[in-house]
């Protein structure tokens, strides 16, 4: 399990938002017999069920805020605002297997093909998290619920954009997954008429070869395309930050660069199981030092370089 880490009070609490949130932390120890398709299935199990209960407290209470969002049937939304450019938002979803997986519905996304949701979907659950890999650039689903990119595409919603909704789509591992995937999404967004759309990429590595399909076949369609992605472009910076690229991608937003190294001083209080620092992905085998501080990069930390920007990390190139 790759899950991550969250600095609370110390230096890398700047990282995460979830370091200014309450977190109830569930810790969970597996028996020796479980294997690991069992001990992936039980743990998220454990917490679709906990935060269904935890979620129960918040029916019935007077909200601090109120924000109306609004998305009309595909039509009359193009004739609301019809002089304004019509966005599209391509909400790619991790979806490569085995600690990997993220639901739409409660379908596995893996096993969807690309298909339009109203935003107002999106906050509303319709997309849920079953992914424990690389802390920093997944998305949990309190992200999900909260999509930055979706709220700042319905603040311009009418200003000098025409927000037309989102097209979720998924990450498989194979090629022909890929393409097919990549097929469907530049179809979908050139049948509804977009003349520009963002697409967020989730997880790193393989995903990229997706972000770029996405990037090539939309914009060889003639529509606009803004791509975001974070980078893992070495400790120092230098290396090539995608493991895929292409010339078509020249507009890109980056959430910052995950190999960065940071160091954690020791805690009074932890939650958990420290020794994780060791083996989970941006740590290494002794992270953890025996004076109890860690040492690993940028990578553990949870939420750090957000692939939809629930952050304030980016990059700049020299």
């Amino acid at each position: 399990f790759q899950e991550g880490l969250i600095d609370m009070s110390g230096p890398a609490a700047k990282y995460s938002i979830f370091s200014k949130l309450i977190n109830i932390v569930m810790v969970i120890t597996k028996e020796d017999q479980v294997d690991p398709h069992e001990h992936e299935e039980a743990v998220r199990m454990i917490g679709f069920k906990a935060a269904a209960y935890i979620g129960e407290a918040g029916k019935n209470v007077e909200p601090d805020e109120v924000k109306i969002y609004e998305t009309l049937p595909l039509l009359e939304q193009v004739k609301k605002y019809e002089e304004l450019p019509r966005v599209i938002y391509v909400y790619m979803l991790q979806s490569q297997g085995l600690l990997h997986d993220t639901y739409v519905y409660g379908v596995d996304a893996k096993k969807v093909i690309p298909t339009f949701l109203y935003p107002t979907e999106v906050f509303d659950g319709a997309v849920v998290s079953g992914n424990c890999v690389s802390a920093c650039d997944k998305n949990p689903t309190y992200v999900h619920l909260n999509n930055p990119v979706i709220e700042d595409l319905y603040d311009r919603d009418g200003k000098d954009i025409n927000f037309l909704g989102c097209i979720v789509t998924n990450e498989n591992v194979y090629l022909a997954d890929k393409e097919r995937s990549s097929d469907f999404t530049a179809k979908l967004v050139k049948y509804l008429g977009a003349d520009a759309v963002i697409v967020s990429e989730e997880g790193f590595g393989n995903p990229d070869a997706d972000l770029v399909m996405n990037c090539n076949k939309i914009t060889d369609e003639g529509i606009k395309t803004v791509l975001i992605t974070d980078e893992y472009a070495g400790q120092d910076g230098a290396s090539q930050s995608l493991a895929d690229s292409t010339t078509r991608g020249d507009a890109v937003v980056t959430a910052g660069n995950a190999n960065e190294v940071v160091v954690l001083p020791k805690m009074k209080k932890v939650l958990g199981h420290l020794d994780a620092a060791n083996i989970i992905a941006g740590g290494h085998v002794n992270s953890l030092r025996p004076d109890g501080t860690i040492e690993a990069e940028l990578q553990v930390v949870t939420g750090s370089t957000s692939e939809v920007g629930f952050t304030k990390l980016t990059a700049e190139g020299y």
